[in-house]
């Protein structure tokens, strides 16, 4: 039991410095060129997350019914855009002129802003689990997490 103890703790050691080894950084944009490519490919991040999240806010609001494989396969995307957003989110667009609805202060925060992605991939991963249990009960809370955790990062670094 003592093995075990020291197993679990040595290994959760190994995992935050492990993420926080590979966090992003925020690199400004070299060029105008390269702030458009990177606000492109921002958005288009964004764009893949609405369309996964869409059938899975019209089942928690009762507009669809409930399908679990349409949530299982949306949930494993969304985690899979989560673990992409940091990086194409971390390169600074602010010294150039490009349209786009980040604030400022997503790169002037950005540690909050990694924290908000990784609480998408487990709100995410929840929801896999969720399903996989086949607790019905649990379907509606587990995609207000994701949408809670979508709404949390929207509140505080994109532009009304």
């Amino acid at each position: 039991m003592k093995f075990f103890s020291k197993a679990i703790v040595v290994g959760a050691v190994a995992a935050c410095i492990s993420s926080a080894t590979f966090a992003a950084e925020v690199k400004s944009a070299s060029s105008e060129k390269h702030a458009k490519a990177a606000t492109q490919y921002r958005q288009a991040i964004f764009q893949l997350v609405r369309s996964n999240m869409g059938p899975l806010g019209g089942m928690a609001k009762g507009a669809l019914p409930f399908d679990e494989s349409v949530m299982k396969t949306n949930a494993v995307r969304l985690e899979q855009l989560a673990d992409m957003m940091s990086d194409y989110m971390a390169v600074d667009t602010r010294e150039f002129s490009v349209e786009t609805g980040a604030k400022d202060a997503i790169w002037e925060n950005f540690s909050d802003v990694e924290k908000k992605v990784m609480a998408l991939k487990a709100a995410s991963q929840n929801l896999q689990t969720v399903v996989d249990a086949g607790d019905e009960s649990a379907y509606r809370s587990a995609i207000g997490k994701i949408g809670a955790s979508c709404k949390s990062c929207h509140d505080d670094y994109k532009k009304d």
